[in-house]
């Protein structure tokens, strides 16, 4: 339009001009050039470079903005949570139980549970409105669950009035991986915000949010009259356009180029995008507070901040306390002015009385409630470090760091936030008193797996376990010790026909090495012990037989047989790493062990379930990938001398504290000077490992039993006391035999001990019963004979 203005102006001065000059010069020649008109309205140039240069700004404005709101908006961080609590009819879980897990998942003791969050117990009913939350498998709307129990079992589900046999709580938020920028939100539709807080925001952040192009001459106004009748500033004139351009793409600052440019900005934005697109960005960028280094922006995300819910879960009062805080986050933060804070949603509630939008009776009531503020953010630190670093480890094989900080994937994970809690407390708790007397200052790691799946159900990475740093669990590399000697045991079954009887030499042996070096292993106790078997030779960690029996088998067939088990590098074959000199982290140790008791075949530990994109949808899932790394056969007679080694050997301790009828099976490790104290062990549900040493690899005086034992036993004492069970192979016979002199016994008689064998390695030589034992064996077969007949 002004080009056109502007050429009709040049034409209509020409004319006139030629006129002029025709006049004075008639019938002559021309006395002088014709002076150029642009040069004698020097205004009109400018106005034509001024237009010409905001023609360009202009122009670069609208590509900023088109970009922005036409690409991708936000970096969304991954959320990662816990494994959901599950409830089941007949599950033995106590009142007290629930309530302790309910105050762990956030939920809130109170008189009468009425909105999402809460819960009550009512003698042997527990009723808790549970939070709406999007699982993989769909979106569970919030509402009341009852939960009523006989004794300590859960006797009746019902949720929302119908009858459930099952039943699961939302998972618990643990942490997120963030964009270098510390943004931290979840984005909301429109939709999903409820009417209440979109009416709040109108009403006090821009009432002519609807009818205004993107500035409102009204609302400056009104802010400026506002202004002057209370001598301060208490009111801004900027639209909820302006301020969210200021929010995403303008500097701080209160310069006139800054609201020039926001206020073209603004326009531009509501030129290009419908009204309700740019309300739903504003509820998703605007500021609400800071937890630690990370930004809290958008509704969504302040809800969680403050109320730990969703945002479709806030009452009334909720809203306008967070609609309050758009006028300052710092100032009117509801946790460090809780007075500050009250005052300003009273004033938002009022000024939704006044405009119609609540009546009187929801103002009386929402205005006399408290600020329910949950006393901690649960965004302000990630809540288990160590675990955080194992799941981004996993991760990182399948995404890049991009996708992890910026496309908010929503992680679900294997931690199980009970029992780490209890593993934290075990580990914790049993150092601080081990520390007792003790110059040196002892650390330690522990993970703890369910090993009939390979997840990771929690991880300790030392006796600090709230802050990030140094994590032992996944990057302690330490000499195992005689944690190796079940591998050795079965590399032995897996190369040779040797079984749990066949007789070693514990006996002292010097080997010499071309460079004049020497080694001379030594027991533990300092002892020989001469012929033992295999079965004795674990059960009571002899080193000399061990060292014996690998060097005979071959120190690179046990070290292969370990990297196929887990171990992630191969070490020298030097004949000490027989007895454990060889560096591995807890983790390796753990993998090692999970696939030794899983009847030889390979499960990866893993710490991820499900993968879900922002829009819901199932990205990946994290299958259980097996092979065959040990015939089942081999794998069994390994986990049964494991057994024999807490029933008899150097882990029997346990059984001080756990109940004789649970079977367990483990393994302990010491290393020279009592510098590593380990301990591997299962029962019917979990493995755990558990080593304690020093940082700067001081002796500790710890063996494994003393130390790491003590923690597991601790661990193990507080998990459902699940023995051990496995499926005998076909290939796996059982005979009584006298370990004495390797004999067996039929199986009628009760002499010997009931011993395992591989089929074809049993003891070729029969004993016989005892006087008293055939006696016995003739009347049962003149009996049977009765009944033949």
């Amino acid at each position: 339009m002004t080009v056109a203005r502007t050429d009709g102006m040049l034409g209509d001065f020409q004319g006139e001009d030629h006129k002029h000059l025709m006049g004075k010069t008639k019938g002559k020649a021309r006395a002088e050039p014709r002076r150029s008109w642009m040069r004698r309205l020097p205004w009109f140039r400018m106005l034509l470079v001024l237009g010409l240069v905001l023609s360009a700004w202009l122009i670069y404005l609208d590509a900023q903005i088109r970009e922005r709101f036409e690409g991708k908006r936000w970096q969304l961080p991954a959320q990662v949570y816990a494994q959901p609590f599950e409830l089941l009819v007949g599950q033995n879980l106590s009142p007290g139980e629930l309530t302790d897990r309910l105050k762990m998942q956030g939920y809130r003791a109170v008189e009468r549970a009425s909105q999402p969050g809460l819960f009550q117990r009512q003698g042997n009913e527990i009723r808790v409105f549970l939070k709406s939350f999007e699982f993989p498998e769909g979106l569970r709307r919030a509402g009341l669950a009852r939960i009523r129990f006989a004794g300590s079992e859960i006797h009746e589900i019902l949720f929302d009035g119908q009858s459930s046999a099952w039943l699961q709580l939302d998972p618990l938020h643990i942490g997120g991986i963030y964009p270098a920028s510390g943004e931290d939100r979840i984005l909301v539709s429109l939709t999903q915000v409820p009417k209440p807080l979109v009416e709040a925001l109108l009403l006090t952040e821009d009432r002519d949010f609807y009818s205004h192009w993107g500035i409102s001459l009204s609302g400056i106004a009104r802010a400026l009259f506002a202004n002057i009748r209370s001598g301060k500033v208490v009111q801004g004139g900027s639209t909820l356009t302006q301020q969210l351009v200021k929010n995403l793409f303008l500097h701080e600052g209160r310069t006139l180029t800054r609201k020039i440019n926001e206020a073209f900005m603004a326009l531009l934005l509501e030129w290009h995008f419908e009204k309700d697109e740019i309300l739903e960005a504003y509820l998703n960028e605007v500021y609400l507070g800071q937890a630690g280094a990370r930004a809290i922006h958008g509704f969504g995300q302040g809800s969680r901040f403050y109320f730990d819910k969703p945002i479709d879960d806030l009452t009334l009062a909720e809203a306008a306390l967070l609609v309050g805080l758009v006028k300052g986050a710092s100032w009117y933060d509801p946790r460090r002015h809780p007075q500050r804070a009250k005052d300003r949603r009273n004033l938002v509630l009022k000024q939704m009385r006044e405009a119609g939008v609540i009546g009187d009776k929801a103002f009386a009531a929402a205005q006399s409630r408290p600020l329910s503020v949950v006393a901690k953010g649960s965004l302000s630190a990630d809540r288990y470090p160590g675990f955080l670093q194992l799941v981004k480890q996993e991760l990182l094989e399948s995404y890049p760091i991009e996708d992890l900080q910026s496309e908010g994937l929503r992680i679900f994970t294997t931690l199980e936030p009970g029992a780490q809690a209890l593993a934290q407390s075990a580990l914790e708790s049993r150092l601080k008193q081990l520390q007792q007397g003790r110059s040196v200052s002892l650390q330690g790691a522990l993970m703890l797996v369910a090993h009939e799946t390979g997840e990771v159900v929690a991880l300790v990475p030392g006796k600090v376990s709230s802050a990030p740093g140094f994590n032992r669990a996944l990057e302690a590399r330490r000499p195992i010790g005689s944690l190796i000697k079940p591998v050795t045991l079965a590399a032995l079954f897996k190369e040779t026909d040797v079984s749990l009887v066949s007789p070693l030499s514990d006996r002292g042996f010097r080997l010499t090495f071309e460079d004049g070096q020497v080694w001379e292993p030594k027991n533990y106790d300092g002892e020989e012990h001469g012929d033992v078997t295999v079965l004795e030779a674990l059960t009571h960690s002899y080193n000399l037989a061990f060292a014996r029996a690998g060097l005979d088998l071959g120190v690179p067939k046990v070290l292969s047989l370990l990297q196929e088990l887990g171990m992630s590098r191969l070490p020298p074959a030097y004949p000490s790493v027989l007895l454990g000199s060889l560096d591995l982290t807890p983790l390796e140790m753990t993998q090692v062990y999970q696939n030794l008791i899983n009847g030889g075949f390979e499960l990866r530990l893993r710490s991820i379930r499900q993968v879900v994109a922002a829009d819901g949808k199932l990205l990946k899932a994290f299958p259980y990938r097996t092979r065959q790394l040990l015939s089942p056969a081999n794998a069994y007679l390994v986990q049964f001398a494991m057994q024999n080694v807490m029933r008899e050997g150097t882990g029997k301790s346990a059984y001080q504290r756990l109940p004789q009828s649970v079977s367990l099976g483990g393994k302990t490790g010491t290393t020279n000077e009592g510098r590593d104290s380990w301990f591997s062990g299962f029962n019917g549900q979990y493995l755990g490992t558990v080593w304690i040493g020093n940082d700067d690899n001081q002796p500790t005086g710890l063996t494994g039993a003393s130390g790491a034992l003590s923690i597991w036993t601790d661990l193990f004492s507080q998990l459902p006391p699940v023995g051990w069970q496995t499926v005998q192979p076909d290939e796996v016979v059982w005979y009584r035999t006298d370990l004495e002199n390797g004999v067996r016994f039929p199986d009628s008689c009760s002499q010997g001990r009931p011993v395992p064998y591989r089929r074809g390695t049993e003891p070729s030589a029969e004993g016989t019963c005892g006087a008293g034992e055939q006696v016995i064996r003739s009347m049962r077969a003149w009996w049977q004979s009765l009944f033949d007949e």
